[in-house]
């Protein structure tokens, strides 16, 4: 990549802030592989905001998380190429999120949820920098005006728990409809139309600027994507693009890593105490019918091999069921070349990988198919079924029944987790190989305590 030299900085009274506001893509060159694994980089920020959000994290801590996953992701080998990937990331992100109405609607909101927590870690100089370089025409309030209001600002900051204002705290009069969050939840002193906000509240104004400049931004986009830029692209950065807000981002379980392998006489009782609702439901499907349609065999098949089925066991495991209904010469004849394809001993000898969550969860499963999710397949009645049948029971029913509404399919299937063993799962399920995992080790954990 080469880099810009003559980037623009916002600068007010020699104050700088590195935080920017994307009015404009950069000029850079940037390589394939970098196209893509910046935006990985960034969608792993932006996906880790999301799920603690849904999990309902306190808000000191979403700006703390939210801080510690940009350390973590969007740093760069060369310092003074930090700024340029934080640019490049967004504006990859923006042509991948802009194709469809809930696709912008999530990127806007995480993107807004990360300017802000940004936002107010800067130093206050740099805040206001940024408000001159929205150009908002409001003015610090002036000292005689203050006073006049000052007996009001002292009765909110009380309400808010907060230590009374100053004539060296800098507050602002601007329309009250443009900081709507402020007016809800009644921490701002309203006159005349008017709210006065301090300087810490800030946020709250140029949060709404910014969400307003990206939400007109990526309707622009979306028009410029499918009228030039797909069709000129298609052959190099559309799959690319249209693959990267399905893209999963975690270890793929290829291989078993802490466990092994399981056994045949073992896996019965292992299906009930460690997989996910989705293999449960498929393994006992298969057991039921001795049958499972294709898309049902690649995802339970896949799964197996990733927590440690060999390949001669997986053989005797599908033929024991299949053979009972459609007879093992049958058996050997349609279905064993699949099975070994997918432990890449057949066709091109690709090494294949378990589905995840994501997969999982955007499948179409057609009638007489038992694959995808089933948190969101399910009628409700079904899934509480399933969900007894699992122990999952009482309030905590309810809590994934919640989730499920709100189509928080993972966090319907962590919480089922959190309660089938009793224990938390802070980072969430994203792959039915990392459930299957995170419970052996806690079943193993278990084991070891009552000896």
């Amino acid at each position: 990549m080469e880099p810009v030299r003559s980037q623009r900085k916002l600068i007010v009274n020699d104050v700088v802030s590195t935080l920017p506001l994307y009015r404009s893509a950069p000029a850079l060159e940037v390589r394939l592989e970098e196209f893509e694994l910046f935006a990985l980089d960034r969608l792993r920020v932006l996906k880790g905001i999301s799920d603690a959000l849904s999990r309902g994290r306190k808000p000191e801590e979403m700006e703390k998380l939210a801080i510690d996953l940009w350390k973590t992701n969007m740093r760069h080998p060369q310092a003074s190429e930090v700024i340029n990937k934080d640019k490049i990331s967004h504006f990859v992100l923006r042509l991948v999120y802009c194709r469809t109405e809930d696709l912008r609607k999530w990127f806007l909101s995480m993107e807004t949820a990360l300017f802000r927590y940004r936002f107010k870690r800067e130093k206050q100089e740099a805040q206001r920098a940024l408000m001159a370089e929205f150009d908002l025409p409001y003015k610090a309030v002036s000292s005689p005006e203050f006073e006049s209001v000052k007996e009001k600002l002292v009765l909110v900051s009380r309400s808010l728990g907060q230590s009374s204002p100053t004539a060296d705290d800098i507050f602002f009069k601007v329309p009250f409809e443009e900081v709507p969050e402020l007016v809800a939840g009644r921490r701002v002193f309203i006159s005349k139309g008017h709210a006065y906000i301090a300087m810490s509240q800030v946020v709250s104004l140029v949060a709404t600027q910014f969400r307003s400049h990206l939400s007109k931004a990526l309707i622009l986009t979306n028009r410029k994507w499918t009228t030039t830029i797909a069709e000129q692209e298609k052959d190099r950065l559309t799959p690319i693009v249209e693959a990267l807000s399905s893209s999963y981002l975690g270890p793929d379980y290829s291989q078993p890593k802490e466990f092994a392998q399981i056994s045949l006489k073992d896996i019965d009782d292992v299906a009930k105490s460690s997989f996910p609702l989705c293999m449960r439901h498929l393994f006992e499907k298969l057991r039921e019918d001795h049958h499972l349609k294709h898309g049902g065999r690649m995802q339970l098949g896949l799964f197996l091999k990733g927590v440690g089925l060999k390949l001669d066991d997986a053989l005797a495991f599908w033929k024991a069921e299949f053979s009972r209904k459609v007879g093992a010469e049958r058996f050997d004849k349609e279905y064993s070349y699949g099975i070994r394809h997918n432990y890449g001993r057949e066709g091109k000898r690709t090494d294949y990988t378990p589905y995840s969550c994501q997969k999982i969860i955007s499948s179409t499963p057609g009638v007489g198919d038992h694959h995808g999710c089933p948190y969101r397949n399910f009628s409700e009645e079904n899934l509480r079924a399933a969900l007894n049948k699992m122990g999952v029971t009482g309030r905590a029913v309810g809590d994934v029944m919640d989730k499920v509404r709100n189509r928080h399919y993972q966090l319907a299937c962590t919480l089922t987790f959190e309660a089938v063993h009793g224990s938390s799962c802070d980072a969430g399920i994203n792959h039915p190989n990392q459930y299957f995992s995170d419970s052996q080790k806690i079943m193993q954990s278990k084991n070891q305590s009552a000896a």
